[in-house]
């Protein structure tokens, strides 16, 4: 009991390392943990360098696994005017993930998106964009049923990327908050959301210029272990990517202070304790490349295993660490129900969060790979507080870490726990 306790106080004290790894990872030097200008590298550099002042073993003869990926970049210019008016990258638009550069002066036509279902209408903007750019205006004061809604997406798709129509690009006029995200690959289209009250009614002309480049990259996911004290040759596994959306254009970063800065600071702060207190099986500590490409670095990982994926115990990925005010939810909880009744059991034996909430399985982060092959596993995230994500706000300034400290202690109980 003593040495659980005294192990709970170090890790009170490591919220101030917590905050100095989002800090670091979020910081405009890292680049937004993407492609462009290294950043990515940059990022696991640093966390090759926190596994060996922690005194991380590699599970190969180092800690880095590379493998490459295709990813459609922008790291050059990232301008968009609307008539007169210069709109700011990131905050008044995103430049579509899939878009091919572009630069130039163009005229416009418009269509609101309600519209597309007008077969006339649609023929029209087809005829009537040719060399213009075409924007669609999908602010609206109705709901569309679910069945519309698939029929809009589908045709405003089309008019977005297909390579028979002849309009110059496309503008998507929203009213909705502004996610950015990342591709594999390039359109021949240049297509931009401006998130604006801009009145398109007077719209005549925009001007653009926006660098895009497809390149093939080479990557790495970072592996380092702690032996186990006495069954060295089973594992639990501790999982969080660290890449993030990189850069838009050659100002504008995405921090990623939660997404997943925060993940990997819980991996670090857990690599910390498991190094100065060892659990009777190995714990090893995987932080993921590529995961927001389409979670490839866990595919390369669990197709190209560095021990074998059935000796693994248990295995969590924690993405999206950084508040958690209203508890946590527990994707897969329902699946390996036993588990999360354990974990709801320490939680309110010692009150450490508001919730242990379940939710049933989910291929929605890295955790995926690794139960698809048959590998018991959770993915964690906390709830409540900031709403930042994929956007320029998620940043380290203002992430709380609420609950971090109390989320690692329980953490920590529901490992030391597993037989």
């Amino acid at each position: 009991m003593f040495t659980v306790i005294a192990s709970f106080k170090l890790m009170a004290q490591d919220i101030s390392y917590a905050k100095e790894v989002v800090k670091a990872l979020a910081s405009p030097e890292f680049k937004g943990r993407g492609y462009v200008e290294d950043g990515n590298r940059i990022a696991a550099k640093y966390i090759q360098a926190q596994y060996v002042s922690i005194g991380l073993k590699p599970m190969a003869k180092e800690f880095f696994q590379p493998f490459k990926i295709e990813v459609n970049t922008f790291p050059g210019t990232m301008e968009l005017q609307l008539d007169t008016t210069k709109l700011v990258a990131g905050k008044d638009f995103i430049i579509d993930p899939l878009s091919a550069g572009i630069k130039g002066e163009f005229s416009v036509y418009t269509i609101k998106r309600r519209d597309l279902l007008n077969e006339s209408m649609v023929g029209k903007a087809v005829r009537y964009s040719e060399g213009k750019f075409l924007v669609i205006d999908e602010r609206t004061t109705t709901t569309e049923s679910k069945e519309d809604k698939a029929k809009l997406d589908d045709i405003q798709s089309a008019l977005m990327y297909s390579p028979q129509l002849s309009h110059a690009g496309t503008i998507i006029i929203t009213d909705k908050k502004l996610d950015w995200s990342t591709a594999p690959q390039q359109a021949g289209k240049a297509v931009f959301t401006v998130n604006s009250a801009y009145d398109i009614s007077t719209l005549l002309k925009v001007k653009v210029s926006a660098d895009a480049s497809l390149i093939n990259y080479k990557t790495q996911n970072i592996v380092g272990y702690v032996p186990g004290r006495e069954q060295p040759d089973s594992f639990l596994v501790v999982l969080a990517h660290y890449d993030h959306l990189g850069k838009m254009g050659d100002k504008v970063y995405f921090p990623g202070a939660n997404d997943n800065a925060s993940g990997v600071a819980m991996l670090l702060n857990l690599a910390k304790y498991y190094k100065a207190n060892p659990h009777r099986y190995s714990v090893v500590f995987i932080a993921l490349g590529a995961e927001e490409i389409g979670i490839v670095g866990a595919k390369h990982f669990v197709d190209n295993p560095l021990f074998d994926l059935k000796r693994i115990k248990f295995l969590v990925n924690f993405d999206l660490a950084g508040t958690g005010e209203e508890g946590i939810k527990v994707v897969n909880g329902s699946v390996y129900r036993d588990k999360f009744d354990q974990l709801v059991k320490y939680n309110e034996a010692n009150n450490y969060l508001n919730s242990v909430q379940i939710r049933g399985a989910a291929c929605n982060s890295d955790h995926c790979l690794f139960y698809q092959k048959g590998v018991p596993s959770f993915y964690v995230y906390t709830l409540g507080g900031i709403k930042a994500y994929h956007d320029i706000y998620d940043k380290w300034e203002t992430l709380p870490l609420t609950e971090f400290e109390d989320y690692t202690k329980l953490m920590i109980e529901f490992y030391n726990g597993i037989n």
